[in-house]
């Protein structure tokens, strides 16, 4: 059984900085494409940022040089730092894993950014 716990989530500043992490179980973490997407009421789910399993990073355009994925396969988390955070970030984080057509979730942690 496939577990995506994601952790992290707070009320911050606007300029502030958070952490995400993301503990995985149930797969083998390191063939998987990790990746962090968010989602506000009413609108689609997007994402933010993935790491493949050989290391390679996308960024959404709205987090470039804010936000830094990275992981680690020897605990099989996953993990999001957030700085320079501004009122429009504030969402729900989902943690996903992504390994061929088999796609997992998290349950999502709230970042609020006040202004």
């Amino acid at each position: 059984q496939v577990q995506l716990v994601e952790s992290g989530g707070d009320l911050v500043q606007a300029g502030g900085s958070l952490r995400l992490s993301c503990a995985a179980s149930g797969i083998i973490f390191s063939r998987n494409t990790m990746g962090w997407y968010r989602q506000v009421p009413e609108k689609q789910r997007e994402l933010v940022a993935t790491i493949t399993s050989g290391g390679i990073i996308n960024y959404a355009d709205f987090v470039k040089g804010r936000f830094t994925i990275s992981r680690d396969n020897a605990k099989n988390t996953v993990s999001l730092q957030m700085n320079s955070l501004k009122p429009e970030d504030t969402a729900v984080y989902y943690c996903n894993a992504r390994y061929g057509f088999r796609a997992s979730w998290g349950q999502g942690t709230q970042v609020t950014v006040s202004s």
